[in-house]
């Protein structure tokens, strides 16, 4: 007597798991969620089915990044020069409570003129009007004008044209 092949299952793979062990989880599905993350680069699945909920994440690892070597530079013969940087810091810090600085709304790059050939929005001394352009900071590659928020003259500004703004940095103060 000869026997047949066995006939395939017709049932899909789901259909085909060991049965869930006695805690009520379902160890097969465990792997293929656990297999899913390593095929996708996920690093957290969750799935829900009635009240069954099976959570499957793993823990990435990240090498710690080689710390910068240190760079020694040679200070410069003249010492006014320090001082001159850290006056700028102190100006703007100062401008920064004035009732009259302009901040920054976003992360950004601030230009102070439209294109590179044109003349700047406003200079020191420049007087404005209240929603006057006065800068522009391009994020994500998207210029957004910013205004004057009241009428005055321009006493100081912060960036020059390219410079690179953080939030809430103070570009001018207008008085």
């Amino acid at each position: 007597m000869t026997k047949k092949p066995a006939a395939k299952s017709a049932r899909p793979a789901a259909a085909m798991r060991p049965p869930a062990n006695s805690s009520g989880v379902d160890a097969g599905l465990v792997r293929e969620l656990a297999s899913l993350l390593s095929e996708t680069d996920l690093t957290e699945i969750e799935v829900e089915k009635g009240d069954m909920r099976i959570r499957v994440a793993r823990e990435t690892r990240y090498a710690a990044a080689p710390a910068p070597a240190q760079v020694t530079i040679a200070a410069p013969a003249a010492a006014p020069a320090p001082v001159a940087v850290a006056a700028a810091p102190a100006a703007a810090a100062t401008a920064a409570s004035h009732a009259g600085a302009v901040k920054s709304p976003m992360v950004g790059t601030a230009y102070r003129r439209p294109n590179p050939d044109s003349k700047p929005f406003i200079e020191i001394g420049t007087v404005v009007k209240s929603g006057d352009k006065i800068l522009l900071v391009e994020a994500m590659k998207t210029f957004n004008e910013i205004v004057a928020p009241k009428g005055g003259t321009v006493t100081a500004i912060f960036v020059e044209d390219g410079q690179p703004v953080e939030y809430d940095q103070t570009l001018c103060v207008i008085e």
